[in-house]
């Protein structure tokens, strides 16, 4: 084999080397010939392109978190909050997130934290504490529509964690105390009332039977004689009441 040819083959070699691509399971390769996407992306695996010529892009297509980092927010209700999220998105059109946006990655970043301090400042702040859900699905919802054209879909987000300054949360603590203290002035004011309503009950019974209310005087005798340690002074008039206990039972013999 001449000299010429074996330079030739190191040659064909080369530009064979420089043409090989992998593709990994997770990513696709977009192809640029001549400065134009070629149709079609580069699915996984081994793929070959001619050097010089073409220029491929691989673009990971997994989830990919994103942390929005803690922001201040002026609520709708003109209290400063601290507020951090995280959010959630996947590549699905290879061709636009490279071709549409020059760095999807600090883009997707950038309309999260815009977006997050918008809704949350056009809320109240028991709206941003109680109806998290709500402004999730909000963010949501703005980011989907902002990014779709970059070829990007946003799958969740989530509002992380919210800080409040010390004087609002000792106003909230204090708000909370009151609060409780509340039921259970209600609560107190419930039981006096079903136990005024038995007392009334009571009496009525009471002055229909009048013997009712002695016999209800023996029983508190009886309860005080378990302690052994009490003298007890009966009345005379206590004495008509035990005649009028006996008579009473024998009547009812």
């Amino acid at each position: 084999m001449s000299v010429a040819a074996i330079i030739i083959a190191i040659v064909v070699l080369i530009i064979i080397a420089n043409g090989v691509r992998i593709i990994n399971q997770y990513e696709r390769g977009v192809v640029f010939r001549l400065g134009k996407v070629r149709e079609g992306v580069k699915q996984p695996g081994l793929r070959l392109i001619i050097p010089i010529i073409d220029r491929m892009r691989k673009v990971s297509m997994q989830i990919i978190t994103l942390p929005v980092d803690s922001q201040k927010i002026i609520t709708k209700d003109n209290v400063s909050i601290d507020v951090s999220a995280v959010a959630y998105y996947q590549v699905v059109d290879p061709i636009k997130s490279v071709v549409e946006i020059q760095n999807v990655v600090s883009a997707t970043y950038q309309i999260a934290q815009t977006t997050v301090r918008n809704i949350v400042g056009q809320s109240a702040l028991d709206e941003v504490l109680s109806e998290t859900t709500a402004i999730n699905e909000k963010i949501k919802l703005v980011l989907e529509a902002a990014t779709e054209k970059w070829g990007v879909l946003v799958s969740t987000v989530e509002v992380k964690d919210i800080q409040l300054p010390d004087t609002m949360q000792r106003a909230m603590a204090k708000q909370a105390e009151a609060e409780r203290e509340k039921r259970a002035k209600v609560i107190a004011a419930e039981g006096e009332q079903l136990s005024a309503a038995k007392l009334g009950e009571a009496a009525d019974i009471i002055a229909a039977h009048p013997i009712a209310l002695q016999l209800r005087n023996l029983q508190v005798l009886s309860d005080i004689a378990v302690e052994k340690n009490s003298t007890i002074v009966f009345p005379a008039q206590f004495m008509d009441t035990v005649k009028s206990i006996k008579d009473f039972m024998s009547k009812e013999q």
